[in-house]
This record gives structure tokens, C-alpha cells and sequence, in this order.
């Protein structure tokens, strides 16, 4: 099994689940704010390399993470979108936020 979180020099990886909706929205939230909390995180990043559906739940964790980050300073990111990952983006204005890594 893949790890969900990976943490290396100030950057925390959030591998994204299949399918981010209400439920797993809540778990996430609370998970990554513990560890952006607990570590120190400069920078977020999200992976969105198994992520096939995505809900407004899943848009809200994302930004309320970018809001977090925002107030100390770091960044956040997003990667490894498909296509209907990056529509969900640029319909609901996230790449506005954060910034996409194209791999």
C-alpha cells in the first residue's frame, strides 16, 4: 500500500484519494492540518495521481489548506492531475490559488 502523506525537508506530499468526497474530505482536512500543525510545513503539495472524482467537499479542503498555508508564508501545490481533475480546476478557479506542477 502507498503512503498518504510523505514529509521531506519542510515539504508535506498529500497523495489523494480515488475518490474525494464528503467522507474523506473530513478525514483529510484533519489529518493534514495535524501535520502542517506538528511539522513545520513550508510546502504542500497534492497528488492527484489516483483521484478520479472530486466534490466541492474536495475543493473546500483545498482551500481551506491554501488559506492555512497562505497565513505562514508557504505554498501549495497541485500535481499528477488528469483531465477531469484539471476541469474541476479551472471551473471552480483553483489554479487562481495554487500553483499546477506539470510532469
Amino acid at each position: 500500500m502507498e503512503e498518504k502523506y510523505q514529509l521531506k525537508e519542510g515539504c508535506l506530499t498529500i497523495q489523494m484519494p480515488k475518490e474525494l468526497d464528503h467522507h474523506e474530505a473530513g478525514r483529510l482536512k484533519m489529518e493534514a492540518d495535524f501535520l502542517i500543525g506538528a511539522y513545520h510545513v513550508r510546502r504542500l503539495v497534492f497528488d492527484f495521481r489516483e483521484t478520479e472524482f472530486m466534490d466541492s467537499s474536495g475543493i473546500g479542503v483545498i482551500i481551506g489548506r491554501c488559506k492555512s498555508m497562505g497565513f505562514s508564508g508557504g505554498e501549495v501545490a497541485a500535481t499528477n492531475m488528469n483531465e477531469r481533475v484539471k476541469k474541476i480546476f479551472m471551473v471552480s478557479g483553483l489554479q487562481k490559488l495554487i500553483r499546477v506542477d506539470t510532469v
